[in-house]
């Protein structure tokens, strides 16, 4: 089973979308969201994107969690945790948490066979022990190329995939 991994949209909602298209191209089955959708719509158009199982967490600008759950609560296949996610999937046990700070604690106790986090919008994987722990950069753009990342459950293996440039405005018009 193929994983995608995003984080840190904070309400670019164009790249979401690039994302979303560039998810189903890949196959992924299921979506993990590490946090920082920011506003409830940001949210909404990724439930109504993506129909496989969406398991979040919050980030640190996830501002009306009221909102967010009501939001959530409206497409039964989205599951919001929070602050922590620990899933059993494929036979493989992995933890979802926004902060690398804690992440890195999480992949070195080796209770994980995977551990993702986001938040510092950088992409990286790391080997701890025998646990992967992986960020997929981020979807916002702010500080590089937007990126996802895919997960493989069966390898427990991570790669990162860049978002397709943005057409430019009045492109195909």
């Amino acid at each position: 089973m193929k994983i995608a991994v995003l984080s840190d949209c904070h309400d670019h909602l164009e790249n979401l979308a690039r994302a979303l298209r560039l998810v189903a191209e890949s196959g992924a089955e299921r979506l993990f969201y590490l946090g920082d959708f920011c506003a409830p719509i940001t949210l909404a158009a990724l439930a109504e994107g993506f129909s496989g199982p969406v398991d979040a967490v919050f980030g640190n600008n996830d501002g009306d969690v009221f909102l967010l759950c009501r939001v959530a609560s409206r497409h039964p296949h989205v599951t919001l945790h929070a602050p922590l996610a620990e899933l059993e999937i494929g036979g493989r046990r992995i933890a979802l948490n926004h902060y690398p700070e804690l992440a890195v604690r999480l992949a070195e106790s080796q209770a994980y066979d995977a551990v993702f986090s986001g938040h510092d919008h950088q992409k990286y994987i790391h080997q701890k022990g025998r646990t992967l722990w992986a960020n997929p950069g981020e979807i916002m753009g702010r500080f590089g190329a937007p990126s996802i990342g895919l997960y493989d459950v069966l390898e427990n293996s991570f790669r990162h995939l860049e978002l397709s440039p943005a057409s430019p405005a009045g492109a195909g018009a």
